[in-house]
């Protein structure tokens, strides 16, 4: 069984805890669920989703992410923006979940 730990005070914590028990602090959704699938959400996205799709799969902040893309079309002679359209094209949308879909899931 994996334990995480609280980045506030170091308490062990189960995978599934929302909240530390020692010190009540919230823990991250991206720490509590491990290896989100790399899928181009429907909801949230600005333009293809590139950016949330990396910051959701990684647990990192999708502000950050925007920034370093935006900074990155303008500094980086064009490779950003290849690998962005590679992104678009080669990243899964999310699957549409459709309530009494009959198979579930697809």
């Amino acid at each position: 069984m994996s334990v995480q730990f609280c980045h506030q005070c170091g308490t062990g914590l189960p995978p599934s805890a929302r909240f530390c028990s020692s010190c009540g602090v919230v823990i991250p959704v991206a720490q509590s669920v491990p290896g989100r699938p790399l899928v181009r959400p429907i909801v949230g996205r600005q333009i293809a989703g590139v950016c949330l799709a990396l910051a959701q799969a990684n647990g990192w902040d999708v502000a950050v992410v925007r920034i370093l893309t935006v900074l990155g079309f303008f500094f980086s002679g064009g490779f950003v923006g290849i690998a962005y359209l590679a992104g678009w094209i080669g990243i899964p949308e999310e699957p549409i979940q459709v309530p009494g879909a009959y198979p579930p899931n697809l």
